[in-house]
């Protein structure tokens, strides 16, 4: 099987390949056809299938593996496939690791990592809160993505994400001692952990009901709500920050914060968040393209195009 990184225009191919995406057409003379995104752990690609049968119609849908016939052509000037046939494949007939992307450091050192920073916010009430969410994602939270597109969209996303604002936050906070430690590690760690509840999962990642209905910062709210009840700290000053932390982290209204940033440590929240988020998405954008080329454009960041320098190592 091709790795779909390697994929050149006039390839034929032969493979299975997960379905992270499908959605249903017509054509202009009414005949049915499907727009599917497959993936591989190198990456994805838009395919079309256009004579499609009724059983093609029920079987290929988000998550299934299907190997597929077909040709990679060239459209508006991205790869495209352009499927033959197709047949569905069980899942234990495959091995999942080759369809998903992972974080690129291991989940254990993460997860170690992640709790040596725990082990640093020395304030009882914050410390509680944090311990007692971790504890109860424990299992997801290393095999999580961070979104469903766009950054930390893989395997251990989520982790990787926190991790490496932790980092961040740690170098800022040489730089300016003013801030609360305990207020920005405990911020970065619960943020976007109600992406757990948000998301379906790492295989063909979707929304959930509660995850649309509700979404990801309410969700984490309302658990630092429920633990602080529990220990009787519901209207402590620690708690109501902890909440704003979450609540604002978006930093604007348009992008979700039912409130902005008040605090320091909140504005310093956005700041390494959005740091962080724009990295991977480049980062996953320039491993795609050759040196001395650009990137498609990039929706997340402005819609930029970004060039990748020919003597980049």
């Amino acid at each position: 099987m091709e790795n779909i990184s390697k994929f050149n225009e006039g390839d034929h191919i032969k493979g299975v390949y997960l379905v992270s995406n499908v959605t249903k057409g017509k054509t202009n003379n009414g005949s049915d056809y499907l727009s599917i995104k497959f993936q591989d752990a190198t990456g994805e690609i838009d395919a079309k299938l256009w004579q499609v049968s009724a059983e093609q119609m029920q079987e290929i849908i988000n998550g299934a593996f299907v190997y597929i016939e077909g040709n990679v052509i060239k459209y508006r000037d991205a790869l495209q496939l352009k499927v033959d046939s197709t047949k569905v494949v069980a899942e234990s007939e495959v091995d999942i690791t080759r369809f998903i992307k992972s974080a690129p450091v291991d989940k254990s050192d993460l997860r170690n990592e992640l709790q040596q920073f725990i082990y640093e916010i020395d304030d009882r009430i914050i410390n509680v809160i944090v311990t007692e969410m971790v504890k109860k994602y424990e299992a997801q939270l290393v095999e999580y993505p961070a979104a469903a597109k766009i950054h930390h969209a893989y395997n251990g996303g989520l982790i990787y994400h926190i991790v490496s604002m932790l980092r961040l936050a740690k170098a800022l906070l040489n730089l300016y001692p003013s801030l609360n430690k305990n207020y920005l590690y405990a911020g970065i760690i619960l943020h976007d952990l109600g992406k757990i509840e948000e998301l379906s999962g790492v295989l063909a990642t979707e929304y959930t009901v509660k995850g649309k209905l509700l979404g990801h910062i309410s969700i984490i709210h309302s658990q630092i709500q429920r633990i602080a009840e529990d220990i009787n700290e519901q209207d402590s000053e620690q708690v109501i920050i902890l909440e704003h932390l979450v609540l604002s982290h978006h930093g604007k209204y348009e992008y979700g914060s039912p409130v902005l940033p008040l605090i320091k440590e909140a504005e310093i929240l956005t700041f390494i968040d959005n740091i962080d988020a724009r990295m991977d998405t480049l980062d996953n954008a320039l491993e795609t393209v050759e040196p001395g080329t650009f990137t498609p454009r990039l929706f997340a960041l402005e819609n930029r195009a970004f060039y990748k320098p020919k003597n980049e190592k």
